[in-house]
């Protein structure tokens, strides 16, 4: 029987998973030293074939880090084969030398989980796929946007439209347009990559005056653009703004900071625990490993 090793920071999910593998669900305890090491115990058997990890690597990124690579090195130990799931990752947005001398993390990273005994990597809506490639294991890419449409399909809108805070989230726009059956736009926007501050440069848009829209994204960290795009869209006279993201972050404040800016809801998949995460996501991990 294959054991299901829940990380401290997705147990939720983990159970989830479990119950829908029929999985022998195997508990770690953590406790945190006051100099911010962690110590684990595994609580239950770890089979000898196989065996799943699931554990998200989101805030305080390093501590879940690693715990994941620990978790991965004991079960090991003991299974032929090491299935990590990681629903969310964190540092995947370090996929690239983006200015001179930058450290790329995720080679680090992908260095790091095939030394600790890792024979596959599942991930969801990772910020960018090309930072998989360095990792030399299997690894795959899921996508929440059919759970996240599946539960913006129960709302009922006006005459709704999709956006993409960005050009680079189009296809993500695009595919949750199709499957929620709407038309969809792409806001440009420019970040400053030393100092990281929004500024949207789209025109006026006659296009979402008195409609509903939906704003989609893969992640919210601190929220800069959500709050830029719902202050430009409300400024085009649009109805209610909801915002769909897998990941909610959601740091220093920044729900409150949105919903300031005028936003009516926050809906996140449960890849991050926390009161927007309503989105469960773990049948679509559960099909993927089976």
């Amino acid at each position: 029987m294959t054991s299901l090793i829940a990380g401290i920071s997705s147990e939720d999910l983990a159970k989830k998973i479990s119950k829908k593998l029929k999985a022998n669900l195997v508990k770690s305890e953590v406790r945190i030293f006051p100099d911010g090491e962690s110590k684990i115990t595994l609580k239950g058997k770890i089979s000898k074939s196989k065996s799943i990890v699931v554990q998200s690597i989101y805030p305080p990124v390093d501590t879940n880090l690693i715990q994941t690579l620990s978790l991965i090195s004991k079960v090991k130990e003991q299974s032929r084969e090491v299935e990590v799931v990681v629903p969310y990752l964190g540092y995947a947005r370090q996929d690239r030398e983006f200015l001179p001398g930058e450290i790329v993390t995720m080679k680090v990273i992908g260095k790091l989980f095939k030394g600790a005994g890792a024979t596959r990597i599942i991930v969801v809506d990772v910020h960018s796929t090309m930072g998989l490639k360095h990792f030399k294991i299997k690894a795959q890419n899921l996508s929440a946007i059919p759970d996240l449409v599946n539960y913006f399909k129960k709302i009922k809108l006006k005459n709704p439209l999709v956006v993409s805070p960005d050009q680079g989230g189009k296809e993500r726009a695009k595919q949750f347009a199709q499957l929620f059956g709407s038309d969809y736009i792409a806001l440009q926007k420019k970040r400053d990559r030393k100092t990281g501050r929004v500024q949207i440069e789209t025109k006026g848009l006659d296009e979402v005056k008195g409609r509903d829209l939906i704003l989609v994204d893969d992640m919210i960290s601190t929220g800069g653009s959500i709050i830029k795009s719902t202050e430009f869209l409300k400024k085009q006279k649009c109805n209610r703004i909801f915002v769909a993201c897998t990941h909610a972050l959601l740091i220093n404040d920044a729900e409150k900071k949105i919903r300031k800016a005028g936003v009516s809801a926050i809906i996140s998949a449960n890849t991050i625990p926390g009161k927007t995460s309503v989105v469960d996501v773990s049948n679509t991990i559960a099909k993927a490993l089976k």
